[in-house]
């Protein structure tokens, strides 16, 4: 059995895969920041919040980290619309990769900051810092430090769980993929290329956030 392959047929459709790239980025910048963002103050809650807090930002992470992404994402999708709140496809995908990464990014960032040492807290206190000054400038930078290959890490697997977003219609790159072998049936092509676009995306994220933390986020 001969099989040919055909690669045109599918490069030819390049501006849906263009799109699908742009939102793919897209999901993933916003949800990025917006997820670290939300982790470092779940990850503060757990360390140094009132019991409560402590409790609930707990059960937020062991229920969001315990429960598969594409559950996560149809709950928002399907789900929220039962209680009266719909939501486009894309809100949809962020709100659930910001859930989904913030959990995650939870746990690393606490794990950071439990292994700053008291001395330099003892420092900024002679320097009578208020709590959250020491906590912005002495214990969270050499904590994200000590954890930035980790979230680096969280963040790609994210990006590249974006692909389920595709089953509720957002328009990135393996809803194009999808797209793309409907319409010409040459799946083998279309999803080749899909994934060789996954790994450079990936490869570039990973180089990318790596040259901008130290750089911006560490003062180095």
């Amino acid at each position: 059995m001969r099989i040919e392959l055909d690669f045109i047929s599918v490069l030819i459709e390049w501006p849906l895969l263009v799109k699908g790239v742009a939102w793919t980025i897209g999901l993933t910048s916003i949800s990025t920041l917006l997820g670290l963002a939300l982790g470092i103050v779940l990850a503060w809650s757990r360390v140094h919040g009132a019991l409560p807090l402590r409790v609930l930002a707990g059960t937020y992470v062991e229920l969001i980290r315990n429960t598969p992404f594409i559950v996560q994402l149809f709950f928002v999708y399907f789900g929220l619309p039962a209680m009266g709140l719909r939501l486009s496809p894309e809100t949809a995908s962020i709100i659930a990769m910001v859930i989904n990464l913030s959990a995650y990014a939870t746990e690393i960032i606490r794990a950071g900051i439990e292994a700053t040492p008291k001395g330099q807290i003892e420092a900024g206190m002679s320097l009578a810092l208020t709590p959250s000054q020491i906590f912005t400038h002495v214990v969270l930078p050499p904590a994200l430090r000590k954890v930035w290959p980790a979230l680096v890490s969280q963040i790609i697997i994210v990006m590249l769980g974006s692909a389920v977003c595709g089953q509720i219609s957002t328009e990135e790159l393996s809803h194009a993929a999808n797209l793309i072998q409907s319409r010409n049936f040459r799946a083998f092509e279309a999803f080749i290329i899909a994934t060789l676009t996954y790994l450079t995306l990936a490869v570039a994220l990973r180089r990318l956030l790596n040259w901008l933390g130290p750089r911006f986020l560490f003062g180095r």
